[in-house]
C-alpha cells in the first residue's frame, strides 16, 4: 500500500492485505541468475541493474541503499492466497522464469504487461494462467486486443473506462481493472460501472471498513 508503506515490499503488501485488499499487484524483473524480484523500475537506487545482477549482489546494494527488494516467492509465501496475485511483468524475456514461480503457488494469480507480446508468449508456456494487457491509450477494439495475445483482462487507465468496453471485455469473460485509482469521485464512478477491480495505492479508499 504504497501511501503507507514503501511500494513493491513485504510492509507494502502486509499493510493491503490488513486493510481488506483481496488483490495484491506488483511488478517483477529478474537477477543475471534467474531470481525473481519484485520492484518497479529495472535499477535499484538508480545505480544498479536488475538483470545484469546475481541475486546476492543486488541484495546487498538494495540494503546499503536502505531499499527492500523481496523475491516474488516470498511475496506468494507472505500472500498464501488471502488475495489474489496480479504480478504485472517489467522485465524483457523473463516469462519463462515467472510462469515457473507461479506453478509452484497454489493461491490464486494472474499476469498482465504493457508489453502485449510478452503476455502472447505466456500464453504458450502456460494455457492455465489467467492473462491481462495494460493500456493507457483508447483501443478500438479491446476484446479483439485480449483475444490476439491470448488474454482476457483488461488493464485500462481508469479514466478509459465505460459502458462499451465494459461490455465488451464482460461479453468476452474477462475482467476489467483500472488503475491507478486515488480519488474517491473516481472510485464512486467506477463501481457505478460496476468495474470488475480498482488498483490503488490506498486500500481504505475501497475496501469496506
Amino acid at each position: 500500500m504504497p501511501r503507507r508503506e514503501r511500494e513493491n515490499t513485504l510492509p507494502s503488501f502486509a499493510a493491503a492485505l490488513a486493510a481488506g485488499a483481496d488483490g495484491i499487484e506488483l511488478d517483477v524483473h529478474c537477477t543475471a541468475d534467474g531470481v525473481v524480484v519484485v520492484h518497479h523500475d529495472a535499477f535499484v537506487g538508480g545505480g544498479t541493474e536488475i538483470a545484469k545482477t546475481a541475486s546476492g549482489d543486488l541484495q546487498r546494494a538494495a540494503s546499503s541503499r536502505g531499499v527492500e527488494v523481496p523475491t516474488l516467492a516470498a511475496v506468494c509465501d507472505l500472500v498464501q492466497d488471502r488475495a489474489e496475485l496480479f504480478v504485472e511483468i517489467k522485465g524483457a524475456s523473463i516469462e519463462r522464469q515467472v510462469v515457473t514461480v507461479l506453478q509452484r503457488y497454489p493461491g490464486r494469480s494472474a499476469l498482465h504487461s504493457f508489453d502485449h507480446p510478452t503476455i502472447a508468449r505466456v500464453s504458450r508456456l502456460d494455457r492455465r494462467l489467467r492473462l491481462g494487457l495494460l493500456f493507457e491509450e483508447r483501443v478500438p477494439d479491446v476484446s479483439a486486443l485480449l483475444t490476439a495475445h491470448g488474454a482476457l483482462d483488461a488493464w485500462p487507465r481508469y479514466e478509459l473506462v465505460d459502458v462499451p468496453l465494459l461490455e465488451g471485455v464482460h461479453a468476452a469473460g474477462g475482467r476489467v481493472i483500472a488503475w491507478t485509482v486515488n480519488e474517491p469521485r473516481d472510485i464512486a464512478r467506477l463501481a457505478a460501472l460496476d468495474v470488475d477491480g480498482i488498483c490503488t495505492d490506498d486500500v481504505t479508499l475501497v475496501a469496506p471498513r
